[in-house]
């Protein structure tokens, strides 16, 4: 399955602990490039977009290795 398709709408977590509302994901206007679009659950809640690929891709914490964004639930 192409990760844009299992990027859904909803809550997910960030591996340092703050949650995160994703509303879908675009594309670059010139590279056509997946965008994961989303906005913090904290401050001023702007909204933000990172390549789908660095989305989903995982990170190392203290020799382990975890997702970037884990999916919490729809709300």
């Amino acid at each position: 399955m192409p990760q844009s398709e299992s990027t859904h709408p909803g809550r997910y977590r960030h591996y340092k602990g703050r949650d995160y509302f994703v509303l879908g994901v675009a594309r670059h206007s010139e590279t056509d490039e997946p965008l994961v679009v989303y906005r913090p659950d904290y401050g001023d809640r702007g909204l933000w977009v990172r390549p789908l690929a660095m989305f989903h891709e995982t990170v190392v914490v203290n020799g382990e290795e975890l997702p970037r964004f884990q999916y919490v639930g729809p709300e």
